[in-house]
């Protein structure tokens, strides 16, 4: 004998339990104390529309032993997390994860939770990546009661951080693992019977084995259908919930008629099955939907990539070393040669040779000394500092940087491919022709099985498999193109948005210039011959600085047998001095050379370097920033497509002139910051403009991620190429034009497939909605469409 107990629904968060041990109020049952105290709160709050939001899932009970809330309100937990927005009126924000989030119902009860609760200004949850902004007054409420809010719905709270994403990410990569997996099997097994049904059915197959077989694709697609396909059941819910009509519906409900037809057919032994079609259009789908995930993963790795220019811990004046995250305003910190500036500040002592580019873009060292301003994520390459900190590291330029380049990853224009822009009215459509044809039949007809076999040819005939293919093979082979001529595009959709690019901003060191100083031209003032340019090269050779490396290799001596250098100084940011054989040697800057009271007859105007022998004055070397040779033509040939150009660079003014009038460029702006370029962009989107960014360095990564296309040159910092869309591999502008021309080509290949697919579509639905067509050749045909779109696509290889 079974002995059975009488199980209950938890009236909050629907879990079932056996009765006795239910808490009974009236005719609601709780599992436990937390649900019943949950329920009271949001009935209180007349909040009970949360509960047809959220439908019977199941949620899980309120926590037991949180973490104490009251270490929210310590110093400590707020010089890390919290921000003050406002002295007067002691406003803070802070950025939480809640969570225990299932679905929209459940951001719609914590927001109009904290909403109502006093003190809290303003409160925003994001549903993708469940974090909460929330903007409260201390002075009427603490953090601790915040988050003891969050939990007395049955939530929790944490802070957020960028890791929390990528965990994210990676939790839910790796259920879509288990769902493809498990949708490539069935798909796989499902092929092999297929092919015995479908040679049965010309040839001829006894109805038993034909059911044995029917029954085991009826196994196989089960899983996927269901477990692997569940996705797209979520998407049409979610999606009918906010009254869209999208293509998540049209699969869904396709697949599980499909099925269910299948199973019809299967029991009363009566037509053909389709369960082949309902697994291979889950799974296929699904690939596509993986992908895209692929692509939101990269968000955070990029963020995480740039960390690598903020050092994670620096060092104080008494020699002691703590984590960036902790240094407070008006600490005095020490960087040496070859360190990371991890801090912004006024530098109290010492001076030296600072690397700018990650900032300005300007490929040369910068000299800074007392009273001067330095920032983070800059590099000091000689000297020593100590500088007094003016801002916390999460105010700090560095930390601004990773902030707004997640804002310009958020608010980055989500282009949609041709296909997507067609689903919505495509997919109503044929749902809507579909029930009127199932309509039609059974009223003409009287008969279920034909009225419903007619509707689900239909269905099947109009699955938007042609459509759905038309951009996804015609971009393939635009990447392919590319790929053959050294363009990474790094997604299939950024094809589509190159097309129709008609506004191009270049940063110039590095991408309209070749991005290192080379000797322009050498002044002789005395002997200099191969014995002067040897002892020159032994003095360059002690120092690391980009111009003496450049002087080496102009030179070009073997370093072979250089002379014994002795007393050997380095002053940075201006020379460095010795002597060889008794002879004093220098080499700097036009101030090194009056410090060491060395007449000169000029100043040089531009970046330059001075070598004298005993106090006389020897040569002179200048340098600049050599224009790349094919870049005037590409520019041409870009203008010639009706493109507007526009140069945006951190260099100085006569820098920028000298190279925009030298490739054709009347639109040049210097002097810019990372936020002026990112500012740029967005007020030539709001004219209506389809942004592309070129650039190179960690300066223009703002500008790369925010335009609608970035454009990294193969040579560029690590970081600018991974937020970029496109890497010219080859290091070539040439490239960039060639991916222009790509663009429109694969634009008007996809055009061309969509056309294809909708020509089919007009022909063979009114054919299928007049009985003309049965499932199976629907099935068939559906497969010829998808051939026709691939073989277009082919002939373009």
């Amino acid at each position: 004998m079974i002995n059975s107990k009488l199980e209950s629904s938890c009236s909050h968060c629907h879990l079932t339990f056996p009765d006795e041990v239910m808490i009974h109020e009236n005719d609601l049952r709780f599992c436990c104390n937390g649900c019943q105290s949950v329920y009271h709160l949001i009935h209180d709050r007349e909040l009970d529309s949360y509960y047809s939001k959220i439908g019977e899932k199941k949620l899980a009970p309120p926590k037991q032993n949180l973490i104490d809330s009251s270490s929210f309100d310590s110093s400590a937990f707020y010089s890390q997390y919290v921000k003050k927005i406002d002295d007067n009126n002691n406003l803070y924000e802070i950025y939480l994860h809640i969570e225990g989030i299932h679905c929209s119902a459940c951001v719609w009860l914590n927001e109009q939770i904290l909403y109502e609760t006093d003190g809290i200004i303003e409160a925003k949850i994001n549903f993708s990546n469940h974090r909460a902004y929330i903007k409260f007054d201390k002075n009427q409420i603490n953090l601790s009661k915040i988050v003891e809010t969050i939990r007395s719905i049955g939530y929790d709270a944490k802070p957020f951080e960028n890791s929390e994403r990528g965990n994210n990410l990676d939790r839910e990569r790796r259920d879509y693992y288990i769902r493809l997996a498990v949708g490539i099997f069935g798909v796989m097994n499902i092929m092999w019977i297929s092919i015995a049904l479908y040679r049965g059915y010309f040839t001829g197959i006894d109805q038993n084995v034909k059911t044995i077989l029917n029954v085991a694709e009826w196994i196989l697609s089960t899983p996927v259908l269901f477990y692997s396909g569940w996705i797209f059941f979520r998407g049409a819910y979610f999606g009918l919930k906010n009254k869209i009509i999208n293509m998540d519906l049209l699969v869904a409900s396709g697949s599980l008629l499909t099925y269910i037809f299948s199973i019809y057919i299967t029991l009363t032994e009566r037509g053909e099955a389709y369960f082949d079609s309902v697994a291979m259009i889950i799974t296929f789908i699904l690939i596509g939907k993986f992908l895209e995930l692929l692509s939101k993963r990269s968000i955070s790795q990029n963020l995480d990539l740039i960390s690598k220019y903020q050092p994670s811990e620096i060092e104080l004046i008494d020699g002691k070393k703590i984590d960036v995250q902790s240094v407070k305003i008006g600490d005095i910190v020490i960087v040496r040669t070859g360190e990371r500036i991890g801090v912004d500040g006024e530098i109290v002592s010492g001076s030296g040779s600072i690397d700018e580019s990650s900032l300005s873009g300007e490929s040369l060292p910068v000299f800074r000394e007392i009273k001067n301003h330095v920032l983070s994520g800059t590099l000091l390459i000689d000297g020593y500092l100590e500088i007094k900190v003016s801002r916390e590291y999460r105010d700090s330029y560095i930390s601004r940087i990773v902030a707004m380049l997640e804002s310009a990853m958020n608010s980055k224009p989500n282009i949609e491919n041709l296909a997507n822009r067609i689903s919505g009215w495509f997919s109503a459509g044929i749902l809507i022709l579909a029930f009127s044809t199932f309509i039609g039949w059974a009223i003409f007809t009287a008969d279920f099985h034909v009225s419903f076999v007619v509707a689900v040819s239909v269905l099947i005939i109009a699955c938007p498999c042609a459509l759905a293919l038309s951009t996804p093979i015609g971009t393939l082979v635009g990447l392919n193109m590319a790929t053959r001529e050294g363009i990474l595009f790094k997604e299939g959709k950024h094809l589509e948005t190159v097309a129709e690019i008609n506004s191009i901003a270049f940063d110039k060191t590095g991408t309209l210039t070749i991005g290192k100083p080379t000797v322009s031209q050498i002044k002789i003032f005395k002997s200099f011959d191969e014995i002067e340019k040897k002892r020159l090269i032994s003095l360059l050779n002690k120092s690391h600085h980009v111009i003496a490396e450049s002087t080496i290799k102009y030179l070009n001596i073997e370093n072979n047998n250089l002379f014994e250098l002795e007393n050997f100084q380095s002053f940075p940011a201006r020379g460095v001095s010795g002597f060889i054989n008794n002879i004093k040697i220098s080499a700097g800057n036009y101030k090194f050379m009056q410090e060491q009271n060395i007449n000169l007859p000029f100043e040089s105007q531009t970046s330059h370097l001075y070598y004298s022998e005993n106090n006389e004055i020897i040569a002179l070397f200048e340098f600049r920033d050599e224009i790349r040779t094919e870049a005037k033509a590409v520019i041409s040939k870009i203008k010639n497509m009706g493109i507007k150009i526009a140069i945006l660079s951190g260099d100085e003014k006569n820098s920028v002139d000298r190279i925009a009038d030298e490739v054709g460029i009347s639109e040049r702006f210097s002097g810019m910051t990372p936020e002026d370029k990112l500012k740029w962009i967005e007020n030539e989107e709001k004219a209506g403009y389809r942004v592309m960014m070129v650039g190179d360095g960690v300066n223009d990564i703002l500008a790369l991620k925010r335009a609608e296309i970035g454009v990294a040159i193969g040579s560029g910092t690590d970081v600018a190429m991974s937020v970029s869309d496109i890497v010219l591999k080859q290091e070539n502008l040439n490239s960039l034009s060639r991916a222009l021309e790509i663009g429109r080509e694969t634009l008007k290949l996809i055009r061309q497939n969509l056309g294809i697919s909708l020509i089919y579509n007009s022909i063979t639905i009114p054919l299928a909605m007049s009985g003309f067509i049965i499932p199976l050749f629907a099935s068939i045909s559906m497969s010829l469409s998808s051939l026709l779109v691939v073989l277009n696509s082919m002939r373009r290889k």
